[in-house]
C-alpha cells in the first residue's frame, strides 16, 4: 500500500469521512455513484481507487459501508496511533485543535508550542501549551511524530528545522512560506491564499462565460 498515489490517499480519507456520515444515518451499503456525488468526482474514479486497495462491492447492494470504513482505517491509520503537535497556538492553531478533537481515535493532537508567555502553561481544549525551548523533550516524551506549523511566515524555516531536529517524521505546513526538509521527513504544504485564489479564478472564469 506504500505505493498508493498521494491523491488516492487523500480521496480515501475523504471517502471515509463521507462513509462515517452515512453510517451515522443508518446506511449499511452504498454505490460508487453515491460516493462520487458526495465527493464531486466520477464513479469511475471511486471504483478505481477502491480497486487499488483490493475492495469490490456487489451489483445488488454496492459497498458495505462498515467494511469499507474499517478497510480504509486499516490502510491509513497507524495501529498504535500517531501523536501530533501544533507549533503556533494563535487563532488558526486553536481552531485546528478544536476541529480535530475526537474526530479520529488514531490521530491525536497532544501538545502545542508557542513563544507567548501568556499561552505557555495553559491548556487549550485539552491540549497543553509548552515553550518552544521545550520542544525536543516534549516531542520525545509524548512520542510525537507529526508537527503542524501555524506560525508567521518569517518563522517557518526555523520552525521546520526545529521540528526535524526534535525527531518529527511528518510536517503539515500551514504557513505561506515553503520550507525544506530532509527526504526522510514527509512534508505537506497548504497555502490558504493560493487555494482561495484558485477558487476565485474559477469564479471569474464562470462569470466571464456567463457575460
Amino acid at each position: 500500500m506504500k505505493d498508493l498515489p498521494h491523491k488516492t490517499i487523500e480521496r480515501l480519507s475523504q471517502y471515509r469521512r463521507a462513509l462515517l456520515l452515512c453510517l451515522d444515518k443508518g446506511k449499511t451499503h452504498i454505490y460508487s455513484h453515491e460516493i462520487a456525488k458526495i465527493q464531486h468526482i466520477t464513479a469511475v474514479q471511486v471504483r478505481r481507487d477502491l480497486m487499488l486497495i483490493g475492495y469490490t462491492g456487489t451489483l445488488r447492494k454496492g459497498y458495505n459501508v462498515k467494511e469499507l470504513i474499517d478497510l480504509i482505517g486499516h490502510i491509513i491509520d497507524s495501529e498504535e496511533g500517531i501523536n501530533v503537535a501544533i507549533v503556533g497556538m494563535g487563532n488558526l492553531g486553536r481552531a485546528l485543535i478544536n476541529y480535530f478533537a475526537g474526530k479520529r481515535s488514531k490521530l491525536k493532537i497532544v501538545a502545542g508550542f508557542d513563544i507567548n508567555p501568556d499561552k505557555i502553561g495553559n491548556i487549550m481544549s485539552g491540549v497543553p501549551c509548552f515553550s518552544l525551548d521545550e520542544m525536543p523533550e516534549v516531542i520525545a516524551a509524548r512520542n510525537i511524530k507529526v508537527g503542524i506549523m501555524t506560525v508567521p511566515a518569517d518563522f517557518a524555516s526555523d520552525t521546520a528545522n526545529a521540528l526535524v531536529k526534535a525527531g518529527i517524521k511528518g510536517i503539515l505546513n500551514y504557513t505561506p512560506k515553503p520550507v525544506n526538509v530532509p527526504k526522510e521527513v514527509y512534508l505537506e504544504e497548504y497555502d490558504m491564499i493560493t487555494t482561495l485564489e484558485k477558487v476565485a479564478f474559477y469564479v471569474k472564469m464562470q462569470e466571464e462565460e456567463e457575460s
